[in-house]
């Protein structure tokens, strides 16, 4: 059973890589700056040190998730995480391959929330705490990333104007590069220099505008920081498993960042493209503030222990990008805000029906 949790565990981590990696480089893909490939490879790697950050940084979360701080009993033996686990997985995959961004947050809450209705009743759930855990930041997080948006986009795009003067341009330049007894030996060699836009020579190898290069910086940031709120949470699935395996919690940290980077570089391109390409049309310039709104509100988050959702917070700051443009796909937000408020039934009555299950087997 031990090998089992910690199977579901990195199923969770990949799956969670693959919604969730969209909140960073959907903006990156959407305004045409990166190609989904290589977003998507960003967007992994910064996934990964966000996730072995979260050891050192992120740890408040862990109590919580384990169901201390959603139950008032944590029922013993190894069947109730893989019971939370396994509500988590089929309701997270399902919305992953429909294109569909949803809260792993949330829907581990519903897990827990199910398999302890399940094992004790619903008198054994801490409702407030529920309340806390889902009901405000489902309230909380979108308002905040909209208002936020709003007062960071005026000032981005007029920063977008007067930077996007410069570039950055690798230029392949003949050098010295070593004096020598009858001259100087010479040689080909690429050097960095920042000019005007208009200004870059011809032998220029590579160039990138100074407002993409800080696109891509807050795309980082961004995965880096959702990584930070979220690997907590998932390792705190695996931790039951620890003792019967004998491995220690370096270990499972290791693992679940590696999943998390997985799942972002091989599944996550339906909710990038959904929130990239069909909610609103993205310029650079929008794609930059909805990142940076979403890394300082999830990155404060992260640091505070406060469960903040990613998927609130970066969804909240691209609608609040259309509204700002006068385009948005309301439809589809519809639909979106649907996949959140059944997150939590859905897990929860996956994951109970899966422990009643497991308490019944010999």
């Amino acid at each position: 059973m031990a090998f089992v949790l910690i199977l579901l565990t990195l199923s969770v981590a990949f799956a969670n890589g693959a919604n969730d990696v969209s909140k960073g480089i959907a903006t990156l893909a959407g305004s045409g700056v990166a190609t989904y490939r290589r977003a998507m490879a960003w967007g992994a790697a910064w996934t990964v040190v966000g996730a072995l950050a979260a050891a050192l940084i992120a740890r408040g979360f862990v109590p919580v998730f384990s169901g201390r701080g959603i139950l008032d009993m944590v029922p013993a033996g190894l069947g109730f995480p893989v019971a939370v686990a396994g509500g988590v997985i089929g309701w997270l995959l399902f919305a992953t391959r429909t294109g569909l961004p949803i809260s792993t947050t949330h829907a581990l809450v519903g897990g827990l929330v199910g398999a302890g209705i399940s094992a004790a009743g619903p008198t054994g759930v801490r409702w407030g705490a529920v309340v806390r855990a889902v009901g405000l930041p489902l309230a909380l997080s979108p308002v905040l990333a909209l208002a936020l948006v709003f007062a960071v986009l005026p000032i981005v795009r007029f920063f977008f104007r007067r930077l996007n003067a410069y570039c950055v341009c690798l230029e392949r330049k003949t050098v010295l590069l070593a004096p020598a007894a009858m001259g100087a030996n010479v040689g080909v060699g690429p050097t960095l220099q920042v000019v005007a836009g208009s200004d870059c020579p011809p032998e220029v190898v590579s160039r990138i505008d100074a407002l993409d290069a800080l696109h891509w910086l807050s795309a980082g940031w961004t995965n880096f920081a959702r990584a930070l709120n979220d690997a907590p949470k998932v390792f705190a699935l695996g931790i039951a498993a620890q003792a019967a395996l004998g491995i220690g919690s370096g270990a499972i940290i290791a693992l679940v960042a590696v999943a998390m980077g997985a799942g972002s570089q091989v599944a996550g391109w339906r909710v990038t493209h959904t929130l990239g390409a069909k909610v609103t049309r993205i310029s650079s310039a929008d794609g930059l503030a909805a990142n940076l709104t979403t890394a300082a509100l999830v990155g404060l988050a992260s640091v505070l222990a406060a469960p903040v959702s990613t998927t609130y917070v970066s969804s909240g700051a691209i609608v609040g990008i259309g509204i700002r443009g006068g385009e948005v796909r309301w439809t589809l937000v519809r639909e979106m805000m649907a996949a959140w408020l059944v997150t939590l039934p859905i897990a929860a009555l996956l994951a109970g029906a899966t422990y009643g299950v497991l308490a019944r087997l010999p």
